[in-house]
């Protein structure tokens, strides 16, 4: 028997953004911890949060982590981004990791990247399957590299953020790490509806 062609339900286009009140608030509760925080505290969650992820990954099998389903919107969670698979979350995971790595590698060297930030652009691949984990593991291999070789990320340029506006390579090593935890509750949201769903 073939598999049913898949149904994407009608979502935000990408880009469209957060809620304003949850944009203001999130920026308030982020500008705080970025106020607080140290390169050090910021490292460990990250890697706190990919920890958490590895575990939840090793926790279902490849039908599963494959399979697209549509969640709740999740407080940070644009609404076009409910609709993913677990191997989709981890492309995007390493589109963006890979794109701060690259924002702070300007920004430490003085320099303004090119362009603008877009969270349109960071989409993943609906294709996209397990390869993805090796390459997601290399985008967060080389984050947490550059940002501990760096003498200091509180660099004199910046480069806004679409939702948080301009921020130093110590802004953009803090959104790392809150990005990672963002959907570390998104992976962990799809698998619990995906064996929700087999049962």
């Amino acid at each position: 028997m073939e598999d049913s062609p898949i149904v994407v339900p009608r979502l935000a286009p990408p880009g469209a953004g957060i809620p304003a009140i949850e944009r203001v608030v999130g920026g308030a509760i982020f500008a705080f911890n970025r106020w607080r925080g140290t390169r050090e505290r910021f490292a460990a969650r990250f890697e706190r949060e990919r920890g958490v992820i590895a575990g939840l990954c090793r926790g279902g099998d490849e039908r599963m982590l494959g399979e697209r389903v549509l969640i709740p919107r999740l407080r940070g969670l644009e609404d076009s981004s409910r609709f993913w698979s677990v191997w989709m979350t981890l492309d995007h995971l390493r589109i963006v990791n890979d794109q701060i790595t690259r924002v702070i590698e300007s920004l430490t060297g003085g320099r303004v990247p090119e362009g603008r930030a877009s969270t349109a652009a960071v989409k993943p691949s609906a294709g996209v399957g397990p390869e993805v984990r090796g390459a997601y593991e290399g985008s967060c291999d080389r984050l947490v590299a550059l940002a501990a070789s760096c003498p200091t990320l509180r660099t004199a340029v910046r480069y806004a953020h679409p939702w948080f506006g301009p921020l130093d390579g110590a802004g953009w090593h803090a959104m790392a790490a809150m990005h990672m935890g963002i959907h570390r509750a998104q992976i962990a949201r799809i698998l619990a509806d995906a064996k929700g769903g087999a049962s």
